[in-house]
């Protein structure tokens, strides 16, 4: 024998004291999942068989039992259960956590209980205890059903107990996570049968219409789907409008022919009980649809009854990423099966009170919508479909002379055909944006950000690097640097990762060489290296829209110009706005001759990019300790040399290896002066900057980390042909690291560029992201030449003793912070472009900002 019960479900075990309800619990159950009234005894008084403790045994159990069905997993309470009002507790409990109650009875005859107590040690009631207890049982089982138990299995001797071999978890019928898509996902219909057609038809789907034979399984239509494509019908198919059956028949035949899934409506619902014989006020439409199928066969509304009446809630689509209800669904109801979850699914949240057109005034259940899966719902008008926390409401009121709506997933792409006319004149007026009417529903809800969203201990879920927790203590130092000096928070949609430098080098000369770079690529199979000149400016992102409009509607700000150029904290670049803009206008001009915007179809880019010279942010760090250092080096040390000289001239003993000391100090001290004048010139004019541009991270819906390097370098070429040298296009080389001329090749110009007083080079995969078995893999090294390095670790680093010490320097925390802030950086970009709510941006930006205050030596 198979009980079989939902996957989700609350078990309560039915039996008198020493029917077997533990020992089968335990056979057929996981430890976990069984919490026993005894044990609960024990935990709170440290004596199962204590009675006394019962109250606070079962509060316990009952709080247990709640926290595992919020999480979402089957729980068995294992107690006799024989009273009323235990149970009564058992199915209130099932139904606020919206899960199925089961029940299955031990109904043992009470002489097998009775001998059974008697072999038992751990109890010590009388046989009383045991009649009164077979007595409640047997009045129990005929009232199970009517408390609320959905499933009931009694067993009547322990032959039928031992007849069961397993227990079957069955799924829920909304449960289609199996199902990946991708969907066509269709709002409210109500009759409208020439527009959904003309929607099916736009979506790529052939109607064959076979009115010959329309009582025949297909119902006079066979649809065949674009390749792999399922259409799915968000309810309310019926009612108001001029074609109902028709609309019922269209669908029924997509449903039936695997084409399509249905979830049912509140109009689909009523019109269900109608044809079931219930009495019903046929308002709001009905009556126009009662009309409408007068004219259909006895067995056509036959089979519209069936259909209709299987109808499901709610459907959990896509691994749990996607679910699609008539009227929405909270997160907690979702996949989950109770009356209070159809009703939701079909009415929505209603607050209780009537407006003024005599209508129930809504929950805004969306605009607190804090979930990760995507919720497609209809219901209620819209004028325009628009996402609201990761939520999309489809019904764009056609019967009322709108459009007919479908939202492709996972493409996010919104296609719409309007209206043929009025059908149906709505009660109350399509609701407007009472807002500013320049800015979408998100952008006006993300005016506001919450502390509680950034601020404390985090984890952090990536696509890249799973979970990642950020420490109070970082979030904390974020906090004030965000709140204090950053950029509009609507511009912040990325923030550059810090970039691993290479391992310490085998070599007696060097501190860093391409060879290590190299070799740690190699160890991971990457076969095609990028290396790119490293400049030595300031990390900066550039935000730059084709136009102001393009500002409000992508990134909800007005009146801040075209976009934004912020520094690698979120800082402004620059100290004044109509500074920036100019700048930014260029770039923009440059972006327009290279006819960017249409081939990318685009109005916004999102540019990651090297700002030079470096005295322009680190004039202040110029001023008070590199040129410090340089000019206390440079006043003192020939002084220190002449009067060296002059004891050697003299024939001092000794004095010739300090003489030889101070020589080096000065020669290093002229290396290291040099060094940082070669990255600092006067700026007067937007004529006097160079913008290195190296990625184009995002532009509309799409980010481009899927793209080799290659490409990025070859796009970004183009655009900077338009405007040299203002903007410089980097130098860089590909190379096989599988073939030892093209390593050599890199080194030697590694060596000849840092020669000549360039920074270094970066060393990427050509392919964005790499991962293997053991995750990704560090996206980018810097390998830094002897002279850059000289200004990072001062004038003698490269003395043998201190090059012998800088080898032994530790870059296992830098290394990690370089992977995990890759993965929040491109996290918080795909979260934008995917028009997620600005907070679940921020949670990924702001991560990044707040792991930079990780203790963590600032020179690598």
């Amino acid at each position: 024998m198979e009980i079989k019960i939902p996957q989700l479900s609350l078990v309560a075990m039915v039996g008198i004291s020493g029917s077997g309800k533990s020992s089968f619990a335990r056979k057929h159950f996981k430890k976990t999942e069984i919490i026993s009234s005894d044990e609960c005894r024990g935990l709170v008084s440290d004596d199962e068989s204590n009675q006394s403790a019962s109250e606070d045994a079962f509060a316990l159990l009952y709080y247990l039992t709640n926290i595992r069905l919020k999480n979402g997993l089957l729980t068995v309470i294992d107690a006799t259960n024989v009273q009323e009002s235990g149970r009564k507790n058992i199915v209130q409990l099932a139904r606020s956590q919206h899960c199925l109650p089961v029940a299955i009875v031990l109904n043992l005859p009470l002489p097998v209980c009775e001998a059974r107590h008697q072999n038992r040690t751990d109890r010590n009631f009388g046989g009383h205890v045991l009649r009164n207890q077979y007595q409640q049982l047997k009045r129990s089982i005929k009232r199970l059903k009517e408390e609320g138990f959905r499933k009931i299995y009694v067993l009547n001797s322990e032959q039928e107990v031992e007849a069961v071999t397993s227990i079957a978890r069955e799924k829920l019928y909304s449960d289609k996570k199996e199902l990946t898509g991708p969907f066509d996902i269709i709002g409210d219909v109500h009759g409208c049968i020439e527009e959904l057609k003309q929607l099916l038809t736009k979506l790529g789907y052939q109607i064959t219409n076979t009115e010959n034979n329309r009582d025949s399984l297909d119902f006079g239509y066979q649809v065949t789907a674009p390749a792999g494509r399922t259409a799915v019908f968000l309810g309310d198919l019926v009612d108001r409008g001029p074609a109902s059956p028709e609309v019922l028949r269209l669908v029924m035949s997509m449903v039936r022919s695997q084409v399509a899934l249905c979830v049912v409506g509140n109009h689909d619902s009523k019109l269900s009980k109608y044809l079931s014989g219930k009495k019903v006020n046929p308002s709001h439409g009905l009556a126009q649809t009662i009309s409408q199928l007068e004219l259909e066969s006895i067995e056509f509304k036959n089979e519209v009854q069936i259909f209709l009446e299987n109808l499901i809630s709610h459907y959990v689509l896509d691994h749990g990423k996607l679910v699609v209800a008539h009227a929405g669904l909270k997160e907690e109801m979702h996949g989950r099966g109770s009356g209070a979850v159809r009703a939701f699914c079909m009415y929505g949240e209603t607050t209780g009170e009537i407006d003024e057109y005599g209508l129930p005034v809504r929950h805004n259940w969306a605009s607190e919508y804090r979930g990760k899966p995507q919720i497609v719902y209809g219901h209620t008008p819209v004028p325009h479909a628009e996402w609201l926390n990761r939520t999309i409401d489809i019904d764009t009121g056609c019967v009322f002379g709108g459009h007919l709506t479908a939202l492709r997933y996972p493409e996010q792409e919104i296609v719409a055909v309007p209206a043929q006319q009025v059908y149906c004149e709505p009660v109350r007026p399509v609701n407007q944006n009472s807002n500013n009417s320049n800015l979408s529903t998100q952008q006006n809800y993300d005016d506001l950000l919450d502390i509680a969203d950034v601020i404390g201990e985090r984890i952090i879920q990536t696509r890249l690097r799973n979970n990642l927790t950020i420490q109070e203590e970082n979030s904390i130092a974020a906090l004030e640097q965000m709140s204090r000096f950053s950029v509009n928070p609507k511009w912040l949609i990325y923030l550059p990762p810090t970039m691993s430098p290479t391992a310490s080098s085998q070599l007696s000369d060097f501190l860093e060489h391409p060879k290590e770079a190299i070799e740690y690529y190699q160890r991971h199979n990457v076969t095609h290296l990028v290396c790119e000149e490293k400049h030595m400016g300031s990390r900066a992102i550039l935000i730059i829209c084709k136009n102001e409009q393009a500002a409000t509607r992508h990134f909800g700000v007005t009146n801040e110009g075209i976009g934004v150029c912020y520094t690698r904290t979120g800082r402004s670049f620059f100290n004044h706005a109509t500074q920036q803009q100019a700048f930014l206008e260029r770039v923009n001009k440059a972006l327009s001759k290279a006819d960017f915007w249409t081939r990318f179809q685009t109005d916004w880019v999102c540019l990651d990019a090297e700002v030079m010279p470096w005295s322009l942010k680190a004039q202040g760090l110029l001023e008070s300790q590199y040129a410090a250092v340089g000019s206390a080096a440079s006043s003192t040390l020939p002084e220190v040399e002449k009067y060296l000289q002059m004891a050697h001239n003299r024939g001092v003993p000794g004095v010739d290896s300090t003489l030889n000391k101070f020589k080096h100090k000065t020669q290093a001290v002229t290396k290291y002066i040099q060094a940082y004048q070669r990255y600092c010139w006067e700026v007067n004019s937007l004529d006097d900057y160079q913008v290195a541009p190296f990625h184009i991270l995002a532009t509309n819906m799409q980010t481009h980390t899927d793209k080799t390097h290659e490409w990025h370098m070859s796009e970004i070429s183009l655009i900077c042909e338009q405007d040299a040298p203002f903007l410089k296009a980097t130098p860089y080389q590909i190379i096989d690291i599988t073939k030892e001329q093209d390593v050599q090749k890199c080194i030697d110009w590694w060596l000849d560029l840092t020669q000549k007083g360039g920074e270094g080079i970066v060393l990427k995969p050509n392919d964005f992201i790499v991962k293997n078995e053991k995750g990704i893999i560090q996206p980018a090294i810097k390998c830094r030449g002897a002279e850059y390095l000289r200004i990072i670790y001062g004038p003698e680093y490269d003395a043998p003793e201190n090059l012998t010490r800088l080898k032994n320097r530790s870059l296992t925390r830098k290394q990690s912070l370089a992977l995990r802030e890759f993965a929040l950086s491109i996290e918080g970009l795909e979260r934008f472009v995917r028009n997620e709510p600005l907070r679940r941006v921020h949670e990924s930006v702001f991560a990044v900002l707040a792991l930079e205050s990780e203790e963590i030596d600032p020179r690598l």
